[in-house]
């Protein structure tokens, strides 16, 4: 491609991976340039990514070359399951899940009616996630379609995608938030119509979870999967052990929790479960076979109690379930992928499992892209990928500067510093398309 094409050039040690870590140790893994340069054309995707020396000649006269040498460069971060209604619902105290969602987060999301309310917390959170390095999510709405109009709004406005749903529920919730199975169908029909492919924006179906919908409802969001192939499924999945009691207690011909879902069609390698705790080996078989991805959000099971998540049991050989990770606020605790993965190390451990920081890493980043079915979109510093990038400094705070005193170059104890001390404060700098969409303040 000619030269004149390069819109943008960032330069700094550049991490991504190839494929997913055997374990520790695996820097075969990685695809590394101490010193590299990325260059970005005009449509915000990557052209080359190669060390400085053999791509300096490259960048175009004009062309500023963004210098972030000796700070590592990483495809910007992937969260797959995170509540927007409830960026002021995040730490709440006292609650497990059902008293939680009565108690807080259903008097929240009912000021979600208000387009003015909507939008001016679209901008907060989308100001929220790239001021922790991340580029892509995958977000619950409210019942209200303007709740969904509104994060979409903001984020095709800043060059970003998101995966996002009006959340369905005509049941067991205050009225002000309750729908219906032929209303949320037909909001849902028209936001896919209004959204799923528009820019970068594509759509999830969103029953909230097996209480807060009837039969009728589940059916519904089954129709919309069925007619709008590509789009993506989310919703909740053994939380919370008295949340399974209830779901029993409601659909008592059901095999199990996942059953519920499996009977109308919810499963399938676009269908996201959050949280997936309680299940047991034949559910965990059910995901396996359907491709389905239980989503692990670390920080909001410990937060509200919920239990740990077991990820040997998940990775079986003979029937292993596709995972990803994601922060899950406001029952999670941070923004921070980052802040996210280390407190999947400690959940891990106290399941006698481990995490390392290239696993941890590769996770939140390819990991995550090709359990939405992106990867090749977005995940790693790739040619044709979207340039959207982390720029993480590990020397960001005074512990992690004086920690990094006793590195001594080892590459996969840096990271793992990252993974377990990092937070907003790494996130030097985030770019989407290519374009510089956050830059740490001095002194930040």
């Amino acid at each position: 491609m000619p030269d004149q094409s390069i819109s943008s050039a960032i330069r700094g040690r550049l991490l991504s991976f190839r494929r997913a870590p055997a374990g520790p140790g695996d820097l075969d893994c990685l695809t590394y340039h101490e010193d590299g340069l990325l260059l970005v054309g005009a449509a915000g995707r990557i052209l080359e990514v190669g060390d400085w020396a053999d791509l300096r000649g490259r960048v175009p006269e004009g062309v500023a070359v963004d210098d972030h040498s000796g700070r590592l460069v990483l495809p910007g971060f992937i969260d797959t399951h995170i509540h927007f209604p409830q960026t002021q619902v995040i730490a709440s105290y006292g609650a497990q899940l059902l008293d939680w969602l009565e108690k807080y987060t259903f008097i929240e999301e009912q000021r979600f009616a208000n387009p003015a309310h909507a939008a001016a917390n679209a901008a907060f959170f989308m100001d929220e996630l790239l001021r922790n390095g991340t580029t892509t999510a995958v977000v619950y709405g409210s019942v209200h379609p303007q709740s969904v109009d509104a994060l979409f709004t903001e984020a095709e406005a800043r060059g970003a995608g998101l995966i996002a749903g009006k959340v369905m529920m005509d049941r067991h919730a205050p009225l002000a938030l309750t729908d219906t199975a032929e209303s949320s169908y037909r909001d849902g029909k028209d936001l896919i119509g209004r959204w799923h492919g528009t820019g970068r924006q594509r759509y999830a179906v969103t029953p909230r979870f097996a209480i807060t919908s009837t039969e009728a409802q589940l059916e519904a969001a089954g129709a919309l999967l069925r007619e709008h192939p590509g789009v993506h499924m989310q919703t909740h999945l053994s939380e919370n052990t008295d949340e399974i009691a209830e779901v029993r207690r409601l659909f008592p011909g059901a095999r199990d929790y996942t059953d519920v879902y499996d009977r109308f069609g919810l499963l399938g390698p676009t269908s996201l479960f959050g949280h997936c705790i309680h299940l047991s080996e034949a559910e965990m078989t059910r995901l396996s076979e359907s491709g389905s991805v239980a989503v692990f959000c670390p920080t909001s099971n410990l937060f509200i109690g919920s239990g740990l998540f077991d990820l040997d049991a998940l990775s079986k050989p003979e029937r292993p379930v596709r995972t990803a990770i994601a922060t899950d606020v406001g029952g999670g605790t941070s923004y921070s992928m980052l802040r996210t993965a280390a407190e999947a190390y400690k959940v891990l451990q106290l399941r006698r499992q481990n995490l390392p920081a290239l696993a941890a890493l590769h996770w939140m980043t390819r990991g995550n892209a090709e359990a939405l079915g992106m990867a090749d979109e977005i995940g790693s510093l790739e040619p044709g990928r979207w340039a959207d990038l982390v720029v993480l400094d590990s020397a960001a705070t005074p512990a992690m500067r004086h920690r990094m005193k006793a590195v001594d170059g080892d590459l996969e104890e840096e990271l793992f510093i990252q993974v377990t001390l990092g937070d907003d404060r790494s996130v030097a700098a985030t770019y989407l398309r290519g374009r510089n969409s956050h830059l740490r303040q001095t002194g930040a």
